[in-house]
């Protein structure tokens, strides 16, 4: 199955790149394995797969020494402070900085082990009260309060746009993402490079990869339906 969905997926974004004109190499799959078990998660190592997603900091501590070491592993879920001493090191990236005291946190335990570590700044476009995230209008500043510290760097934005039947509907979301991406990028904040945008999931990432998306995430398009008996994380749920 997952062989077979990853395939439709590859088709899918082709599709997408085509439709907007963008190369296939400008768009990064995570596959979002949260409550997935292990075997399922080695079949898509096993076609190819590198990079995968995480809500929860618990699930990439047990994950991690079971899988290869050549897995890129995201963050893309809340995070809390406390949490962050369990990341540093072993992800690729987190994608869910929305404060200034988390990406204070992430610098010192950074520089503690002598790293930096790549972020990206998530932002609630759609203003929606169940998801975190920073204001679209607050974004600015929280990324020049960021860019001074060391052992951090801002990569781009991130956002999770509303559940719908239509994906349509989110393409205003995801193109005011890339809009703000674009007008922060051209302010040249010094320490900062806004290249990546985490935006698209099961239900929208094709018109996400149209507006622009440099990571989509993508979970129950490749591995099925997750049994959400198994989280407790119902608001910030990436899929």
């Amino acid at each position: 199955m997952i062989t077979e969905n990853l395939k439709s997926i590859e088709e899918r974004i082709q599709q997408a790149c085509d439709r907007s004109g963008r190369k296939r190499s400008d768009v990064k799959l995570i596959c979002v394995t949260k409550t997935k078990p292990i075997p399922m998660l080695q079949e898509a190592y096993d076609d190819g797969q590198r990079d995968f997603g995480e809500n929860k900091v618990q699930e990439i501590q047990n994950k991690l020494p079971q899988l290869p070491d050549d897995i890129n592993w995201h963050m893309i879920g809340h995070l809390q402070r406390n949490k962050v001493k369990f990341l540093i090191g072993n992800v690729k990236m987190i994608h869910s900085v929305d404060n200034g005291a988390l990406a204070e946190t992430i610098s010192r335990l950074s520089c503690e082990h002598g790293i930096v570590t790549p972020v990206l700044i998530e932002v609630n476009v759609a203003g929606e009260d169940s998801k975190f995230g920073v204001h679209p209008a607050d974004t600015e500043s929280l990324i020049r309060a960021i860019a001074p510290l060391p052992g951090i760097r801002v990569k781009g934005l991130m956002t999770i746009a509303p559940y719908t039947d239509d994906p349509e509907t989110n393409r205003p979301y995801f193109r005011a993402l890339r809009e703000l991406s674009i007008d922060i990028d051209k302010k040249n904040i010094d320490n900062i490079e806004i290249c990546e945008l985490s935006m698209g999931m099961t239900g929208d990432f094709e018109v996400a990869v149209e507006e622009g998306a440099t990571f989509i995430r993508v979970g129950t398009g490749i591995f099925g339906e997750r049994d959400y008996k198994q989280t407790d994380d119902h608001t910030n749920n990436n899929k």
